[in-house]
């Protein structure tokens, strides 16, 4: 089997003049941004954004519109690639869900959330997955391997998934349902 490679150029450019995705469909919560602020003020740009060329020649985004958004001024890295606006859908459709398909090893997760420091409240949070906390779609995690506690009984919890139209929907009905006293997280699929 051959495999195209499609990466025509590595391009350097202010990230204010990357061009969203009109189809763009994730959203980024609160949670997320805070998290990648975080890490970008920690160890900075670590990997390229992904866009294509337009007919106009700009460059519209396939994949890094919230690093794109939180560093408007910043020059950052960009894979530029030979796609056309469908093969750009398809990129858009599939990237993260194949991401998210990957599976875990909740050992190596806990080893590295062990070898890892962070002085970010946010990104602690999602140490805390890797520990054994909660992992992103609300399901327990193992404990962690030092822990001296026995195993406790399954204890079913009842929860509720809402579709919202956007994300200023999302924060408005979390902020008002934490404030009658729920236990609320928010979710992006």
């Amino acid at each position: 089997m051959s495999i195209r490679d499609r990466i025509r150029d590595f391009r350097r450019v202010p990230a204010g003049e990357l061009q969203p995705n009109p189809r763009n469909w994730r959203t980024h919560p609160a949670e997320q941004q805070d998290a990648l602020a975080a890490l970008l003020d920690e160890v900075g740009y670590a990997g390229a954004l992904l866009a294509r060329e337009t007919a106009e020649g700009a460059l519209q985004l396939i994949d890094g519109h919230l690093r794109a958004e939180l560093t408007p001024d910043q020059i950052v890295p960009v894979l530029v690639l030979d796609v056309t606006a469908e093969e750009a859908d398809k990129l858009l459709a599939f990237y993260d869900p194949l991401a998210a398909m990957a599976g875990r090893d909740d050992e190596r997760a806990r080893q590295l959330a062990a070898a890892v420091e962070t002085s970010s409240s946010a990104l602690q949070e999602l140490l805390q997955t890797l520990r054994g906390g909660q992992d992103n779609d609300g399901a327990a995690q193992l404990p962690p391997a030092n822990s001296q506690q026995p195993p406790q009984e399954y204890v079913p919890t009842f929860q509720l998934v809402v579709q919202c139209a956007d994300e200023p929907q999302q924060r408005k009905l979390f902020e008002r349902l934490s404030a009658e006293g729920l236990s609320c997280r928010v979710l992006t699929m």
